[in-house]
């Protein structure tokens, strides 16, 4: 006769393979071995009479009867480790936060403020997915998101992080090289490095409302690559200013068409819990609020 805890073992390795995408990383998140959580899912699709993971040699996805499953019990799944964060107290705060958040706001973070939360809230274990693509929090069982740029209509409970200037900038090589632009028409005279996102480059625009679509050698949406070829000298790129400000003091980036202002950019802090804030969470966001009032975000 299967148990409670057998049931209970099964439910949670379901869930956790299907949020994380593998056996592997389902078992990095509940704590056990990747032939552990294949095995507690094999019983529960054992005893539900049904195959809820299509898994091939690559890819391992929910069958119709998974997704449907899932939908059922994931929330409920979420609910209970809501109720335990709800009945913590400030003295006792611990467990898994998981956050998504872009590369470059990823980038300020990790440098910057994991190493200064870790310290306040050493119970916390901060699980930090850095990533351009536009990422659902609640289906991936993410429990914060940062995100930059206008919101979507989501549902998602946001808290204002402030507002964020673009710059233009090149490295000194390539400005040595190919001169500086003296306006935003020049700029269609230069290698411009160009940001794509979901598949379309973003063109430059500027305060006034200015819209420059460059051409150039280089497209990507992986903020890292971006940079780095940036820093080599291949051409002029945008990014936000707080993402770059240490290139720039140091002189590896140099802002281009300075007297004219970019647009700016506001940036927000998500979360899907409801009312019911969990204090890990609630730590965690008032941290932020804290760290980018000092940070240079305009």
């Amino acid at each position: 006769m299967t148990t409670i805890m057998e049931k209970t073992a099964g439910l949670v390795a379901f869930i956790r393979t299907v949020d994380s995408g593998s056996f592997a990383n389902a078992a990095r998140l509940v704590g056990a071995s990747p032939s552990a959580v294949s095995k507690s899912v094999a019983r529960l699709e054992q005893r539900l009479g049904v195959r809820l993971l299509q898994r091939s040699t690559r890819t391992l996805t929910p069958t119709a009867e998974g997704t449907a499953y899932y939908e059922r019990v994931a929330p409920h799944l979420k609910a209970i480790e809501e109720a335990e964060d709800v009945v913590q107290v400030t003295e006792t705060v611990r467990g898994v936060l998981r956050v998504t958040v872009p590369t470059f706001f990823g980038r300020a973070l990790i440098a910057a403020w994991v190493h200064a939360f870790a310290d306040r809230y050493p119970d916390i274990r901060l699980e930090l997915s850095v990533t351009d693509r536009y990422v659902d929090i609640i289906r991936e069982s993410f429990d914060v998101a940062i995100r930059i740029g206008e919101l979507d209509d989501t549902g998602l409970i946001g808290r204002s992080l402030g507002r964020s200037q673009y710059v233009l900038v090149a490295s000194p090589r390539y400005l040595e090289r190919r001169g500086i632009p003296q306006s935003p028409e020049d700029l269609k005279q230069h290698a411009c490095l160009r940001y794509l996102q979901a598949g379309r480059a973003r063109s430059f625009l500027f305060a006034d409302g200015t819209s420059i679509i460059t051409e150039g050698p280089f497209d990507t949406d992986d903020g890292n690559h971006l940079l780095e070829a940036a820093l080599q000298g291949a051409g002029i790129a945008q990014f936000m200013r707080f993402a770059i400000e240490d290139d720039l003091a140091a002189g590896r980036l140099v802002i281009v068409l300075p007297g004219i202002p970019m647009v700016t950019t506001p940036i927000h802090v998500l979360h899907a819990f409801g009312r019911q804030l969990p204090l890990r969470a609630r730590f965690f966001i008032d941290f932020l609020v804290d760290e980018v009032g000092k940070f240079p975000t305009n």
